[in-house]
């Protein structure tokens, strides 16, 4: 979810605006997060997305040999 739909429990304004700290707090606690590209993902699809490299990276250690 992006910064620029919530709407601020302290002010009731958009955080996009960061009328007030708490604003301005999570505002910048949300852009922190976008820069991160696994910040989205949740522990069992990193787990997954382990799981599947470590497989290919089997496979193909097999396939050398």
């Amino acid at each position: 979810m992006t910064y620029d739909r919530l709407v601020c429990a302290n002010c009731a304004a958009p955080v996009s605006e960061g009328r007030c700290p708490v604003c301005r707090a999570h505002r910048a606690r949300m852009q922190q997060e976008q820069d991160n590209p696994f910040a989205g993902l949740n522990p069992m699809a990193l787990i997954a997305l382990l799981a599947v490299l470590i497989a290919a990276l089997a496979l193909l250690a097999h396939q050398t040999a």
